[in-house]
């Protein structure tokens, strides 16, 4: 998809793929499944234990009881299925915008509603904007299901939220009955100069849950596979889960996955090393080609998101529906039709999107280099 979607002409930065080989344990456990002709369905506990133990080894977290786990088809499946249990038609989910856009697709086709509390001028949670959303949300709402998806790291930003700023929301959320969804896919791509801190381990989060795969750490999008993680006080809801969902993961993709967690950390190091170096090289390269673009430095992911409104381009009309994650408008056709140059357009992602574009940097120096050398041309004859 990321190669294939636009022409051969053009470089594609835009899609969550890395640009690397797979990790030597995640292919050895693919081949041996193989071999062996073991393509039938999953079973057992190895993947929540295979999480449980990264969770330890890296964050010093223990809170991953794995009677209080599910495993579901991926993350997004995953969060539709826990706001089905903690949430009806037509009830609210809080976003932090701008955020991942299939967040106000998938929400909004499973007939509830998106209301949102944009992050504050420095990319982060404003933590006085999400306590009021919550507060009046639930004013308006009387006692009535309130969820919020909460997106950690933060995609499109890289934001990696604090230990600090996690416990103010788990506090507010509790004071006004908001439950939590934690999309904590990029949980493993956390850049050098910033920790992760897996929501359940705050006070107050233990009616919460969490959504962990491999998919991004390792590249394994294709091989699907997520785990559903619930807090002591929400593990009766998890148990509600429907049988069905359970089924919806692919055997190989809780193979891969298990594989990735539990031997693919010497594989991890060594890709946060080329990521941090390419966060880097981008940051140089901005300043040389792109000094009018505003670039806040990710702290997680291998995600840039880079501020265009400079440039002046009439204003972005979009939509965050799924069917349009391919949709362009303003800086990001700029940029594919003269710069031949693939980005994620801003505006799909919601409020505070508009004149941005989210850049891929999982990829090679080289391709890296000419794409931002040739954004920089198309910038320096759009400006003339």
């Amino acid at each position: 998809m990321k190669w294939r979607t636009y022409p051969a002409d053009v470089l594609p930065l835009w899609v969550a793929e890395m640009d690397v080989p797979l990790a030597r344990p995640v292919v050895d456990a693919l081949r041996e499944a193989i071999d062996a002709g073991d393509t039938g369905y999953p079973a057992g506990t190895e993947f929540a234990e295979s999480v449980a133990g990264f969770a330890s080894r890296r964050w010093k977290w223990d809170g991953t009881a794995v009677d209080r786990t599910a495993v579901v088809p991926d993350v997004m499946m995953g969060a539709v299925q826990v706001l089905r249990l903690i949430t009806d038609p037509g009830d609210p989910v809080i976003v932090n915008s701008p955020v991942y856009a299939p967040f106000y697709a998938f929400v909004t086709h499973d007939d509830r509603r998106i209301l949102e509390a944009p992050l504050g001028p420095d990319l982060r949670i404003d933590l006085d904007t999400l306590d009021e959303t919550f507060r009046r949300t639930r004013q308006q709402s009387g006692k009535g299901k309130i969820a919020y998806l909460l997106s950690s790291p933060h995609n499109p930003t890289g934001t990696v939220h604090t230990a600090g700023e996690l416990a103010a929301v788990a506090e507010s959320a509790r004071r006004y009955g908001v439950r939590v969804v934690a999309d904590e896919i990029h949980a493993p791509l956390v850049l050098p100069g910033a920790d992760f801190t897996p929501y359940l381990s705050m006070p107050g989060a233990e009616d919460a849950f969490s959504l962990m795969s491999a998919s991004k750490g390792w590249n394994l999008a294709g091989i699907k596979a997520a785990l559903a993680i619930a807090g002591p006080e929400a593990a009766a809801d998890l148990r509600r889960m429907p049988e069905e969902v359970h089924h919806g993961a692919s055997h190989l993709g809780v193979i891969a996955h298990t594989a990735a967690f539990r031997h693919g950390e010497k594989w991890l190091d060594a890709l946060l090393a080329g990521l941090d170096a390419n966060r880097a090289l981008l940051g140089r390269l901005i300043a040389a080609h792109l000094p009018g673009i505003g670039y806040a430095r990710p702290e997680g992911t291998y995600m840039a998101w880079l501020d265009c409104r400079s440039l002046g381009l009439a204003p972005e009309v979009g939509s965050t529906d799924l069917a349009v994650v391919t949709d362009l408008a303003g800086p990001a056709r700029l940029f594919l039709e003269h710069s031949k140059v693939a980005l994620s357009s801003g505006h799909i992602f919601g409020t505070g999107g508009a004149g941005h574009v989210r850049l891929n940097f999982a990829t090679s120096q080289s391709v890296l280099t000419e794409a931002i050398t040739r954004m920089g041309r198309t910038v320096a004859h759009h400006t003339r």
